[in-house]
């Protein structure tokens, strides 16, 4: 990477890549045993309203995983005029689906759907954890929560890259329900000491040079500066931003001068929810053989 002069590389690269491959690779061995009891390969459903082409190839992302680890996936693909009867009504067909074992609806829906989707969403097949039921079980704390699987993955990255946790601080810029909310309550669970910030968050760089650990989620490319980042700090970058037609981060580049260990972007966080979804499907399916 090129940084400004003077300035050259410290940050160790977190690489979600390599750890994405490994974790799918431990994975198959599973999925192969769960198929053989349940009598039919695993299988994944992405639901989509409209035709968002972000979307479209995030889906094609998940299917060539799946297809990598014996996983069946289909793509349930809905008008974007599509009414809330019409999202019930496809919803409730996967949930009593017994080839489906988890479900994935690509967000963001239009507005009027929203209850809807959560009125109907499985929540033993929510394997991206977007059901209230199990938000409301990660935020107390129980190992049954099926939680988002962008924070899953950047909570993957810091115990194979032995990133202290107990004790730590941890500051999670971005407070959505799919990342920052989520990975907040994962952090307090590892005994971290967690603070969340957000757009009105007041003198924002003073919090974050106070991070052992900073998580950085806000949809903004260069929201955290290389000045804003404590000599030393661990950074996890979840921004996927388009800029003069490059993929880049939330945050600035010139980071990896400072931070002790760094997600690049791409190849940092992103690999990893791949990987978190496919997990989260084998919990999924472990469980649903258990009740049948």
């Amino acid at each position: 990477m090129s940084l400004g002069p003077g300035r050259e590389p410290v940050a160790q690269w977190m690489d979600g890549r390599s750890a994405a491959r490994s974790i799918l690779a431990e994975l198959s061995v599973t999925i192969g045993e769960l198929a053989a009891a349940a009598g039919h390969p695993l299988g994944l459903a992405m639901l989509q309203v409209g035709d968002d082409q972000a979307s479209v190839s995030y889906m094609r992302a998940i299917a060539r995983c799946c297809s990598a680890v014996g996983v069946g996936h289909q793509a349930v693909v809905l008008p974007a005029a599509t009414s809330p009867v019409q999202l019930a009504e496809a919803l409730d067909a996967l949930a009593t689906n017994s080839a489906i074992s988890g479900v994935i609806v690509q967000l963001p829906l239009p507005p009027h759907l929203r209850a809807t989707l959560l009125a109907h969403m499985p929540p033993d097949k929510d394997i991206d954890g977007i059901h209230p039921l199990n938000a409301g079980l990660l935020a107390i704390g129980d190992a049954q929560a099926l939680a988002p699987a962008t924070p899953l993955g950047g909570m993957e990255l810091l115990r194979r890259y032995d990133v202290p946790l107990q004790g730590a601080r941890a500051v999670v810029v971005g407070r959505s329900p799919v990342v920052g909310r989520p990975l907040a309550q994962l952090l307090l669970q590892a005994d971290a000491t967690v603070t969340i910030c957000h757009t009105r968050t007041r003198d924002l760089a003073s919090l974050t040079r106070e991070a052992d650990i900073l998580a950085v989620a806000t949809g903004h490319a260069g929201t955290i500066r290389a000045d804003m980042i404590r000599p030393g700090a661990t950074v996890l970058d979840f921004g996927v931003n388009y800029v003069n037609g490059q993929v880049s981060g939330d945050v600035d580049p010139e980071a990896a001068a400072v931070a002790s260990r760094l997600t690049p972007v791409p190849g940092g966080t992103g690999p990893m929810t791949n990987a978190m979804l496919v997990r989260n499907l084998v919990h999924a399916a472990r469980r649903q053989l258990e009740l049948s």
